[in-house]
């Protein structure tokens, strides 16, 4: 490994109860001239704590260092590329996040009455409005808090669509190259979820679709681009082919910013579709909330949207509850509306020119990192890619690196990995997506870092499997930590 991948400084940060020493204080309250008092004489007994044994007692230098540290541990798409595939992760553009803090919206409570809440009502419908013009779908609703709540939802209005028609169906079709939380949400509404294999070339096998679709299956769900980074060129015939039998397309949006401003689902025969704000249009990720993944449906399925909706009349904006065929709520209030913001934001600073120009450059920054690496990775399915690259471990296997020794040794190299052993269709997968918010020069970086991995594997392959040595710890049981996280405090035990 080159000097240049090597840290410089590294903290060895203990934890905050192993600091201190008794007595010693960060905070002085100034005197206020008020008597103390007996806290006994007001506190209810429950409420009282007899004792905080353990807490540690620090001045204020020693807890400023200490999460200062701790901060410079943690790895996000502020330090650096995030090339993690199937969940993008870019820059989030600061202007959203002044407008998301604007005491206008801040300082709203969410009980108030629609006429002391028109500015924000505002923006959600018309937010709802410009994400079904970028899908090409007729009505939204932005309750669901994330993309897989979005999956639930959308798939909740099929079964209310199709039980209304007298069946809900039993089944759910889905491609093997689909995302994992497809099948999940399938089971969640209470549907058989069922595998179609993909083709050679990567894509949904439409033979495979005319024998498993029959009249007990409600829905396809398809992820297009698909896990693999391949567009999904099938699609029309797939819908004409469910369509036919009285089901219903599901797309699942998450890969929408290698589409927007070229394609529109709706204009494929899809029928309900989710976004997930954060990859499309650039919101915080929020490890797993608070995010937003709208859905978008067509008018058949719009009865079925959660309630309440957004409606606009003469200019004025109202939450019109009365919807008898409703799912019902998804979402307490009006959704994570400081999500909302700041993809309505992003949208407005961008404009449909901006949209589409993200797209393209997501799109060529796959293709190079593909083209850069192919001498060096196997590339599973030959041709272009969209938004993300697929690779896997054939070459490195020769010398007994695996793909985990791949990623622990990007680690070594200061880059968090990407996504590894998925999709599932692919032996020993990376999948990277850089996004479009990556320079050359960054992508440059982290393809000699790649590149590094792939010459190491080859004339020193037990450095990778020690890898990685320039973390704060080295490889870790991860099937253990996985199946019993053990995320307690000292005082919490």
């Amino acid at each position: 490994m080159t000097s240049q991948y090597r840290r410089g400084l590294v903290f060895n940060e203990k934890d905050i109860f192993s600091r201190g020493s008794a007595g010693r204080t960060g905070v002085d309250f100034a005197d206020t001239g008020i008597p103390d008092a007996d806290l006994n004489e007001f506190a209810p007994e429950d409420f009282r704590r007899n004792g905080l044994e353990g807490f540690p007692e620090l001045s204020e230098p020693e807890v400023i260092r200490h999460y200062t540290r701790l901060s410079q541990w943690n790895y996000g798409v502020d330090a650096n590329l995030y090339p993690l595939g199937s969940c993008t992760m870019k820059h989030n553009p600061r202007v959203n996040e002044a407008v998301a803090r604007l005491k206008g919206f801040t300082g709203l409570h969410p009980l108030q009455p629609d006429t002391a809440a028109q500015g924000t009502l505002k923006i959600i419908h018309d937010l709802g409005r410009w994400l079904c013009e970028v899908v090409g779908l007729d009505e939204a609703t932005l309750q669901p808090a994330a993309g897989a709540h979005g999956e639930f939802t959308g798939l909740l209005a099929i079964r209310g669509a199709l039980t209304k028609r007298g069946n809900p169906r039993s089944k759910v079709l889905l491609p093997d190259s689909a995302h994992g939380t497809n099948p999940a949400s399938a089971t969640y509404c209470g549907y058989q979820a069922v595998t179609i294999k993909s083709g050679a070339d990567g894509k949904i096998d439409l033979q495979e679709l005319d024998k498993l679709m029959d009249e007990n299956v409600a829905a396809l769900m398809v992820t297009n681009p698909n896990t693999l980074g391949i567009f999904e060129s099938n699609i029309v015939e797939a819908a004409k082919i469910v369509h036919s039998r009285g089901g219903f397309l599901y797309a699942d949006g998450a890969n929408l910013n290698a589409l927007i401003g070229k394609a529109r689902f709706g204009d494929m025969g899809v029928d309900v579709c989710h976004i997930n704000l954060h990859k499309t249009f650039s919101t915080p990720h929020g490890g797993g909330g608070p995010g937003a993944g709208p859905v978008c449906v067509v008018k058949e399925l719009e009865p079925f949207l959660p309630a309440p909706m957004v409606v606009e009349s003469n200019g004025a904006y109202r939450l019109d509850y009365d919807r008898p065929h409703s799912v019902g709520r998804v979402h307490g209030f009006h959704g994570n509306v400081g999500v909302l913001l700041r993809a309505a934001a992003y949208i407005l600073t961008v404009g449909a020119s901006g949209l589409k120009e993200a797209a393209e450059a997501a799109v060529l920054n796959a293709n190079y990192i593909k083209a850069r690496l192919k001498d060096y990775y196997n590339v599973p399915v030959p041709g272009l890619s969209l938004h993300e690259c697929v690779f896997n471990d054939k070459k490195q296997n020769e010398y007994g690196v695996t793909t985990l020794d791949i990623a622990k040794g990007l680690i070594d190299r200061g880059y968090h990995p990407p996504t590894i052993y998925f999709p599932l269709i692919v032996r020993g997968a990376l999948m990277i997506e850089p996004t479009e918010t990556e320079s050359l020069e960054t992508l440059d970086e982290f393809c000699e870092a790649m590149i590094d991995i792939a010459k190491t594997a080859e004339t020193d392959p037990e450095s990778l499997k020690r890898a990685p040595v320039n973390a704060f710890v080295s490889r870790l049981d991860e099937a253990q930590a996985a199946r019993n996280p053990d995320l307690r405090c000292e005082l919490c035990r």
